[in-house]
């Protein structure tokens, strides 16, 4: 198959390419970029798909980014397509910033005084995940279900974060979504440039072939 890789990649190759890509972060930005630019749609429902996508990456519904991103796009009458690029906004390198400023500011808008940092953050996420498969596999252990971590997050941590990361998502998301539109229009006049050139040059070349059989 022509697409097919060569090597399968290892659950370990899946894993890095998700902290960092072969070829590094710009090299996916370009081809995220590349990707998006060459989507066959009008340049405005490819922006409104690129800033659903992005603002969903400023959200804590981590694993429902790809599906949160599909359905807003498609109430704004996005491309689905271009949301699911946008989420890219969202990778390893992003996400910590992300996360500790819509923390921050959850936090103010509520009132939450209890300090916080990414560190805490992210312990706070793995003790709230770690609860929960425990809460998961206990009717099978027969060991007691426990929700303290869980509330203590919910409240402190996901709650915040959700309520904190709207306004930075709506002002990042806005930026993108003006940027991307004389992009994507400024690319796709480039493409039917050079498509209307290769189709006169080929006109061209028929009539001279044409020319060439009827001197013959």
């Amino acid at each position: 198959m022509v697409f097919k890789r060569r090597e399968r990649r290892s659950l370990a190759g899946w894993a890095r390419e998700m902290v960092y890509p072969t070829g590094g972060f710009r090299r996916a930005t370009q081809y995220v970029m590349h990707r998006m630019r060459r989507l066959p749609d009008e340049p405005h429902r490819i922006a409104r798909g690129f800033f659903a996508g992005s603002f969903i990456s400023f959200t804590p519904f981590f694993g429902f980014h790809f599906i949160g991103a599909a359905l807003i796009a498609w109430a704004m009458r996005g491309n689905i397509l271009a949301a699911l690029l946008g989420t890219f906004v969202g990778n390893p390198l992003t996400t910590p910033i992300i996360a500790i400023t819509s923390v921050e500011l959850g936090h103010r808008i509520l009132g939450i005084t209890d300090p916080m940092d990414l560190g805490s953050i992210a312990a706070a996420f793995a003790n709230a995940g770690t609860e929960l498969w425990d809460n998961a596999i206990a009717p099978f252990t027969g060991q007691a279900m426990h929700w303290e971590s869980l509330a203590a997050f919910f409240r402190t941590i996901y709650f915040p974060y959700m309520i904190g990361g709207i306004l930075p998502g709506i002002i990042v998301s806005g930026i993108l979504y003006y940027l991307t539109i004389p992009l994507v229009r400024a690319y796709q006049k480039l493409r039917a440039s050079k498509a209307r050139e290769r189709f006169e040059k080929r006109q061209k070349l028929r009539l001279q072939a044409d020319a060439l059989r009827r001197k013959g």
